[in-house]
C-alpha cells in the first residue's frame, strides 16, 4: 500500500503540476481518496512521501501560498515538454505501429505531462493507421535485441510477398549470428553474419516471425566498416570514386546522401548543374539509384562505371524500344 500511495502521489504531481501550477496537501488527499481508494491519509504521511520522492531525485518544489499554505509542484520531470512532444510525434507517424499500440505508448508519455501540456499534445497528434497486418514490431525488436545481447545465433521464419500482396513465410536451417539492428529508409533491419561463410546477411525485422535464439557464440563477429557512401542496406561489391554531373536542384538531396564523402564544384559552362565527386559503394543497387533520377544525373567518370550503366540502359531500351 505504501509503494502504491507514493506512485499515486507522483502521478498526480506529474499530471496536475508544472512550473506554473502547484497543489496543496489537501488536494493530494482528495485525489488519493477518489482515485486510489486511500481515505484518511494524513498530511504528515503525504509530506513524508513527498520528501522521499525528492530524495529519489525528483525536482519537487515547495512554496508558501495564501494563509501560509504549502503548495507543491513537480518541475523537472526527466524530459522537457518539447522532448516529450518530439517523441510523441515520432510515435504517431511510425507506420509499423497499430493505432492501439500508438495510443498505449502515447498514454505513458501523457502521464509525464500536466493537463495543459496533454491538451497541447493532443492538438498535434495525427494517428497514422497505416501498418502491416498481424505484426508486432515491438515484440520482434525486443526478441532480436535480447538474442543479440545474449550472443546467440538466431532462427526465424522469413516472409516474402506473393502476387496477391500477401507475405508467404518460409523456414530453413540458418546458421546466422545476429549482430546489429539498423534503421534505414523507414525500416528496421537485422544484420547477421553466417557462421560458416562469414558473409553478411540482412533481413527486414517486420518480415520475421517465430524468432528464437540458438546456441551461444564465443564472440560476435565485427561488421565491415565502410569508407564511403552505401546507398542501401546490402553489402557493396567494392568502393569507387564516382564523378557525377547533377542538376543543381538535386544538390541538397545529394549532399544529404553523400555527407562527408562528397566534394562539389561549379560548372561555369552549365550553371544549372554542379559536379559532385564521392566515394560510393558499387553494386546493382547503385545503377538503379542513378536510373531513378533520369536525365538529371550523368555519370562522368570513371569510364568503366559509365559503360556499365550504359549496358543497363540498353537493357531498358530493349524493353521499351520495341
Amino acid at each position: 500500500m505504501e509503494h502504491e500511495r507514493i506512485i499515486k502521489i507522483y502521478e498526480y504531481l506529474c499530471r496536475y503540476t508544472d512550473e506554473i501550477r502547484s497543489v496543496t496537501i489537501k488536494e493530494i488527499q482528495e485525489h488519493l481518496s477518489k482515485s486510489g481508494n486511500m481515505k484518511d491519509v494524513s498530511a504528515l504521511t503525504i509530506r513524508r512521501d513527498i520528501d522521499r520522492l525528492t530524495a529519489m531525485g525528483n525536482d519537487i518544489r515547495k512554496e508558501t501560498g495564501a494563509h501560509n499554505t504549502a503548495r507543491y509542484s513537480l518541475v523537472n520531470k526527466g524530459f522537457t515538454f518539447n522532448e516529450i512532444r518530439f517523441i510523441v510525434d515520432s510515435i504517431s507517424i511510425n507506420k509499423f505501429l497499430s493505432s492501439n499500440q500508438k495510443r498505449r505508448l502515447i498514454k505513458k508519455f501523457e502521464g509525464m505531462c500536466s493537463e495543459k501540456e496533454v491538451r497541447q499534445l493532443i492538438s498535434r497528434i495525427s494517428l497514422n493507421g497505416r501498418n502491416l497486418p498481424n505484426l508486432d514490431l515491438l515484440e520482434n525488436l525486443e526478441r532480436v535485441h535480447k538474442i543479440i545481447s545474449e550472443k546467440r545465433k538466431i532462427d526465424f521464419e522469413y516472409g516474402k510477398s506473393n502476387a496477391r500482396g500477401e507475405l508467404e513465410y518460409y523456414s530453413k536451417k540458418r546458421n546466422m549470428i545476429s549482430v546489429k539492428v539498423v534503421y534505414f529508409d523507414d525500416r528496421f533491419y537485422l544484420k547477421c553474419v553466417n557462421a560458416e561463410t562469414k558473409q553478411v546477411r540482412v533481413y527486414r525485422i517486420d518480415r520475421m516471425k517465430n524468432i528464437i535464439g540458438g546456441e551461444k557464440v564465443k564472440a560476435v563477429p565485427a561488421l565491415p566498416k565502410y569508407d564511403g557512401v552505401v546507398l542501401d542496406m546490402f553489402e557493396p561489391e567494392y568502393f569507387e570514386y564516382i564523378t557525377l554531373k547533377v542538376k543543381r536542384f538535386l544538390l541538397d538531396d545529394m549532399l544529404e546522401q553523400f555527407g562527408k564523402y562528397a566534394s562539389v564544384r561549379e560548372t561555369p559552362d552549365e550553371p544549372e548543374c554542379v559536379i559532385i565527386r564521392a566515394k560510393i559503394g558499387i553494386s546493382d543497387s547503385f545503377y538503379r539509384w542513378v536510373m531513378k533520377y533520369g536525365s538529371n544525373i550523368e555519370i562522368v567518370a570513371p569510364d568503366s562505371i559509365r559503360l556499365k550503366f550504359l549496358e543497363e540502359l540498353k537493357k531498358v531500351f530493349e524493353i521499351y524500344g520495341k
